[in-house]
């Protein structure tokens, strides 16, 4: 596979990062990029291009099961998250999350409640990375709650939540329920129709798409003051104003076809590939253990500990497989993992720990190279850890 990576030997597998590019996408985007017109305007170049983000619109809906009027477009997801919630809060309420959300999530909402103390409720989770639903309902029914954000899977264990009861709970007590659903969209089946939710939010570089583009989804008749980030000149129904990024709607489109057409084989697929990858770890590294393993996950995710090897060292000592030792967005943090502390992990083991994410693209010769390669650097550190005179 052919991933723009720095070597042509080089195996990716950092998919939730970002993935690379669907042929259909890219074929679409690059297409859509020599096209010209705006899609606001009204002669026959703007129909044109008003007429693919139209057609994108309706792809993105097909593979959520809802309707295209209930999509805006946004430039990904972290603006969507942003948008949701700030559209959704009212200083009077509550926001309620978990401990194990996106920042994307977790510091809009601390910003959003900064001023009203009390006002931000972070549910804790188990060691598999689960939330107490007995303690969601209580708290929730005790203090109420103006909104609850919950992830739908999350980016660095791949743990999915049930947000049936979630949403179940959250309703009763007229609450609005969000999800960001970023690393579920295109990877396994989701139906709005089922879901229960009332807004969700997505990115198309996470299925496939290109990188810059994603998507809010709010429920038709759902009671939301209109509270856009940025003013303008009223485009997506007033709440985004600004040109439309034709291009990048037409690549989220294209790739959320693809995504959709294949989503059965491919979860299928890309699980034995992760359990392949899992058992032969934990087979020739006695000691290294999976984050999340009893729970539900997604089929590409898996987050693998290595006590003793620091994640830096191994990173550096495997530089032709390109994995992640947390969330990209987090890359660089001083901090270890706040997914990882919060299901139970101490400091030393969350910075020991890599995040493998396997997608559409990937083989079993990549699979079995990473293993290899894994095995190598995990049994190098350990012996540059446990040399005399090491620190």
């Amino acid at each position: 596979m052919n991933t723009g990576s720095h070597t042509a030997q080089a195996v990716y597998l950092d998919y939730n990062a970002t993935a690379p590019m669907r042929p259909e996408a890219l074929r679409a985007t690059r297409d859509a990029l020599q096209a010209v017109g705006n899609a606001s305007s009204i002669h026959d170049h703007g129909r044109d291009a008003a007429g693919r983000v139209d057609r994108a619109r309706q792809q993105v809906a097909d593979l959520l099961n809802c309707s295209r009027g209930e999509l805006i477009f946004t430039s990904g997801a972290t603006e969507a998250n942003n948008l949701a919630l700030h559209a959704t809060y009212a200083s009077q309420g509550n926001i309620v999350t978990s401990a194990v959300e996106h920042p994307a999530v977790l510091e809009t909402a601390r910003a959003l409640t900064a001023e009203a103390p009390g006002s931000l409720m972070i549910l804790p989770v188990d060691d598999e990375g689960k939330i107490d639903y007995g303690a969601f309902r209580a708290e929730v029914e005790q203090r109420g709650a103006a909104l609850v954000s919950i992830m739908l899977a999350n980016n660095e264990t791949g743990v999915v939540t049930d947000l049936a009861p979630i949403a179940e709970v959250a309703h009763s007590v007229g609450a609005l329920v969000h999800t960001d659903a970023t690393q579920y969209v295109g990877r396994l089946p989701l139906d709005l129709e089922d879901l229960n939710v009332d807004l969700l939010s997505l990115s198309a570089h996470k299925f496939g798409g290109p990188q810059g583009v994603g998507a809010l989804y709010i429920r038709r008749g759902t009671p939301l003051p209109q509270r856009p980030l940025v003013f303008g000149g009223g485009h997506e129904r007033g709440w985004r104003a600004g040109t439309l990024n034709v291009p990048g709607i037409v690549g989220l489109g294209a790739a959320a076809e693809a995504a959709h057409r294949e989503l059965d084989a491919e979860a299928s697929r890309i699980g034995k590939l992760r359990d392949l990858l899992e058992g032969e770890i934990l087979a020739q590294l006695p000691g290294s253990y999976v984050n999340g393993v009893g729970s539900t996950r997604l089929p590409g995710v898996s987050s693998v500990t290595f006590p003793g090897c620091p994640a830096d060292a191994l990173l550096t000592s495997m530089p032709d497989i390109s994995v992640s030792d947390g969330s990209a967005c987090s890359a660089g943090a001083p901090t270890p993992s706040h997914v990882l502390l919060a299901m139970g992990l101490g400091r030393e083991a969350a910075d020991s720990t890599l995040r493998f994410s396997l997608g559409y693209a990937t083989t079993e010769q990549e699979i079995r190279k990473a293993i290899d390669a894994t095995v190598r650097a995990v049994t190098h550190v350990r012996a540059v850890m446990d040399a005399p005179g090491h620190p």
